[in-house]
């Protein structure tokens, strides 16, 4: 009897936890309409919506470092020589110090030679007992200000997109990253490479180095549209595709892809603002299957 008893009592809670299940179904299904409302679920899918993002147009170009402007310090009047130097070239100097001592030949009083702006001493010619002349090789050699220009050299075909004042980025090697901004363009291509010159100022506390070389990436615009991760978009022989999940289905979508940037793509053609996308595009899905798909989380892409 007693155990009669308890097989009745296991068979009551069973119908009873199935009866809470039908009645729970229709509000899970509810939660998530892609879901198919009969018939097994697939495999769970991460999914996210394809959303707009501002892709920057941009134009790499390598160049070399040169000084924007120099500044030549000589003596202000011949039959002068060097009796002091005060400075060495990679110095950095103000307007107004003194860079080297000067005497006459048949002795006497000293002259100043001091550098007229501040800067970086570039170079330098004294030598103690070496003639000094107003008219001669300079004493010494100023980067004025500090002030450098990456020299990039571009295409032909990037020339038309770069204006004046179109801001970039410069990787320096050994230099790290500097901001910089075009400040003029040059009026002429190199015949054989067809490469024309783009100046860009540097602005940076950095030293820098003359014939120093670096990468600058100048940004001419930008172009906004539906992007999606790098991860879901196949290439392949069917062409590039990206795949979408419609009623807890696999459709595969073929699509025109743009620019880059942060680990996003721009969909140029084939996909619409809130689209639900598969984020890890893979071959083990295909056209039409069942999925269940689980909404990525934002605060982890």
């Amino acid at each position: 009897m007693i155990n009669l008893a308890r097989e009745n009592a296991l068979k009551f809670s069973a119908l009873g936890f199935a009866a809470l299940l039908a009645i729970a179904a229709p509000a899970l299904a509810a939660d998530n309409p892609s879901a198919p409302k009969d018939g097994p679920q697939g495999a769970a899918v991460t999914v996210l919506k394809a959303s707009k993002f501002c892709f920057p147009n941009v134009v790499e170009a390598f160049g070399i470092l040169i000084a924007r402007e120099e500044t030549m310090v000589r003596a202000e009047r011949p039959g002068l020589k060097v009796a002091e130097i005060m400075a060495e070239p990679g110095d950095t100097v103000t307007a107004g110090q003194v860079l080297a001592r000067l005497i006459p030949f048949e002795g006497g009083g000293t002259t100043a030679v001091s550098s007229p702006v501040a800067g970086l001493v570039l170079s330098s010619t004294a030598t103690i007992g070496a003639v000094a002349s107003p008219s001669g090789e300079a004493l010494f050699t100023v980067i004025a200000r500090n002030e450098f220009d990456l020299v990039a050299m571009v295409s032909t075909e990037d020339l038309p997109k770069i204006a004046v004042n179109q801001g970039a980025r410069v990787r320096l090697v050994g230099g790290g990253e500097v901001e910089g901004k075009v400040r003029r363009i040059g009026a002429t291509v190199e015949p054989n490479t067809q490469l024309g010159q783009v100046f860009v100022g540097l602005t940076t506390n950095r030293k820098l180095f003359v014939n120093g070389s670096g990468r600058a990436m100048i940004t001419t615009g930008k172009s906004c549209g539906v992007s999606v991760p790098l991860t879901a978009v196949l290439y392949g022989n069917a062409g590039t595709v990206v795949q979408v999940v419609h009623r807890a289905r696999i459709e595969t979508k073929r699509v025109e892809v743009g620019l880059t940037s942060g680990g996003q793509i721009e969909i140029r053609e084939g996909l619409a603002e809130g689209d639900i996308v598969v984020a890890r595009a893979g071959a083990l899905l295909r056209e039409g299957d069942v999925v269940r798909p689980v909404m990525e989380n934002a605060e982890a892409r």
